[in-house]
């Protein structure tokens, strides 16, 4: 008889949160963005040595400068999309940290892994948007563009600068926002197209360049720190 009650409670709930979507409204989770990592093997992709390795890869047009160790792409135009891409090196397994802020209403992307004759179908996204206080989806800031849902939609408010610290290791991606734990995924298990793309996540090439897209919407990237695990 002790355990009617509680059980009650949990069926009234569950019908509650069913009645409206599911949804629970209340404080966002905000986290805080992590530091800038130093030490042996982290190498700064913005100093002086590796800044001018950045390039517009899609045409000739100026979207992007790099001033005071920041990228500022203008976001001026939005179609065809470009994509600014560190050129001098691929990257197969690898740790990056790389803080950004978003104009309102601003899209970007990390590009992972991609190929410079095609972004989007070769490579992954580890998608970049200012959506601060919106419920998480495969689309939302964090996500794996199109495929995984985060956790938790760690967004800052507009202006406001955030972190990814990301793992890159064979097939397993691990995606922490400001501090947060947000995506740990296996992409091997990916073996049919999903979402938007064409080819299954389990047969992306292993190595690619480190790509930041230009969706029309101005963004800036600071602190861009890689780690190669191989």
């Amino acid at each position: 008889m002790n355990n009617i009650i509680p059980l009650t409670c949990a069926l009234l709930c569950a019908m509650a949160l069913a009645a409206c979507g599911g949804a629970v409204k209340g404080p966002a989770s905000l986290g805080q963005p992590t530091p800038r990592p130093e030490g042996e093997g982290w190498i700064d992709l913005l100093d002086a040595e590796h800044a001018p390795g950045w390039k517009n890869i899609t045409d000739d047009k100026d979207i992007f400068e790099i001033k005071d160790r920041v990228l500022h792409i203008y976001g001026k135009t939005l179609y065809p999309l470009r994509y600014v891409g560190y050129a001098p090196e691929r990257f197969g397994d690898f740790e990056l940290h790389i803080e950004f802020k978003l104009a309102r209403r601003a899209n970007s992307g990390v590009f992972l892994r991609s190929q410079p004759n095609d972004p989007v179908q070769r490579g992954f996204e580890i998608q970049v948007l200012e959506d601060h206080g919106k419920p998480p989806s495969k689309n939302s800031c964090g996500s794996i563009y199109d495929i995984v849902t985060p956790m938790f939609n760690m967004s800052r408010p507009v202006g406001e600068w955030n972190s990814f610290d990301i793992t890159v290791k064979g097939k397993e991606v691990v995606v922490f926002m400001n501090g947060w734990r947000i995506i740990h995924t296996d992409l091997s298990q990916m073996t049919i197209p999903l979402g938007k793309f064409k080819i299954a996540y389990n047969d992306l090439p292993l190595e690619g360049m480190l790509m930041l897209q230009d969706h029309g919407g101005e963004a800036w990237y600071r602190n861009i720190m890689i780690r190669k695990l191989r």
